[in-house]
């Protein structure tokens, strides 16, 4: 049976999110390895989102980071991050608050990411307001279609923005989110193939302006990819908790699943079914069943799924009892994590006290 279980979980009340430190300590030196060093990793946080996971991080020595939201962004100021890239385009009055950022955490550099000239415009002039420097980088697009700029485009964009007095260029950013096939060969294949055009374009760029350009790729699918192959900053997320999904397709990257949902059994329907306390508020649900890998020598059908209840059927009669704990690694943990105000911390084998999933909140102070 899984060490999990070797962990005196009585106290623990259900649902909840059970993290082992000393995994997490073990995935933070392996990112460290397979980037290739301290200088090659821009970890992003939005999986953890939690301050004393940063601060774990900054004590490993990273101290570039990436993350989507304020909050985020926030806690890695209160982290003590040194450069932090916000990989999201801001609009509206999220301009602001990136400005208000960089005015509460001057040892922090912040940067946001750009794909058009109008938002170029809008970020200019507020921050021309305050006679600040915006730093940024170019949301590249090469396949993933979600955000980004076709490559062919970027050096418009770049013309333009070179003529904003208050937006200064800082590199070029690709998340290849599209590449995630669990065949290793196939990841090499499809991602250095998809990236190359990208490659071309920073070193147009780097000739046509004389400068040196920044290089941002990839997420936790092609870290093994882009560690490898290219002369880039990666910014896995994942791996810091690491899930099954991952677990399963990924191999040949050095992670640990760190993460558990606790469930307990809550009612009996018959011999072979039975209804937990684990529903949609508790785990990621918007992949098709299994939700999670229990951790049981049982084979557990997961069938039904509501607000706050998860059917599960097993084919041998009177498995389970009520009240049972049950464990399992959720098939999605970055989701799964933002459910929680906290998790409950696990070192050397005893739960020690939880964290606070510090940028779960919508707002910290900014």
């Amino acid at each position: 049976m899984s060490d999990w279980y070797s962990i005196d979980l009585s106290a623990v009340d259900t649902p909840a999110l059970i993290v082992n430190k000393d995994k997490v300590k073990h995935n933070i030196a392996a990112a460290i390895s397979h980037a290739g060093g301290l200088d090659r990793l821009r970890p992003h946080v939005k999986t953890h989102k939690s301050l004393e996971v940063a601060k774990m991080q900054v004590a490993s020595g990273i101290v570039k980071f990436k993350c989507a939201t304020i909050p985020e962004a926030e806690m890695l100021g209160m982290a003590r991050a040194s450069d932090v890239l916000i990989a999201y385009q801001p609009q509206g009055p999220k301009i602001g608050r990136v400005l208000g950022l960089i005015e509460a955490y001057p040892d922090t550099n912040y940067s946001v990411l750009i794909d058009n000239e109008s938002s170029a415009k809008s970020i200019n002039e507020v921050f021309k307001k305050t006679e600040r420097i915006c730093t940024f980088y170019i949301d590249v697009n090469n396949g993933h279609n979600r955000t980004g700029i076709k490559t062919a485009d970027v050096p418009g964009l770049v013309s333009y923005c070179i003529n904003l007095p208050n937006v200064q260029l800082a590199g070029l950013h690709c998340y290849d989110g599209h590449i995630r096939m669990a065949s290793l060969e196939d990841r090499v294949s499809n991602s250095t193939s998809a990236f190359e055009e990208v490659i071309q374009l920073k070193n147009k760029l780097e000739s046509m302006y004389a400068i040196q350009l920044n290089m941002v790729a990839g997420g936790s699918p092609s870290f093994s990819v882009h560690a490898a192959h290219h002369h880039v900053e990666c910014s896995p997320g994942t791996f810091i908790f690491w899930d099954q999904r991952y677990g399963e397709n990924y191999k040949e990257q050095p992670f640990k699943k760190a993460a558990v949902v606790a469930t307990r059994v809550i009612s009996k329907i018959d011999a072979h079914t039975y209804c937990l306390d684990l529903g949609h508020k508790s785990i990621a649900s918007e992949f098709p069943f299994p939700r999670l890998k229990f951790i049981t020598d049982h084979e557990l059908k997961q069938t039904g799924h509501s607000e706050e209840h998860l059917i599960v059927t097993c084919e041998d009669p009177d498995v389970l009892e009520i009240g049972e704990l049950l464990l399992g690694y959720p098939y999605h943990i970055c989701p799964t994590v933002a459910l929680y105000d906290h998790f409950q911390v696990v070192e050397e084998g005893a739960v020690i006290g939880q964290w606070k999933v510090t940028a779960r909140d919508r707002k910290i102070t900014i």
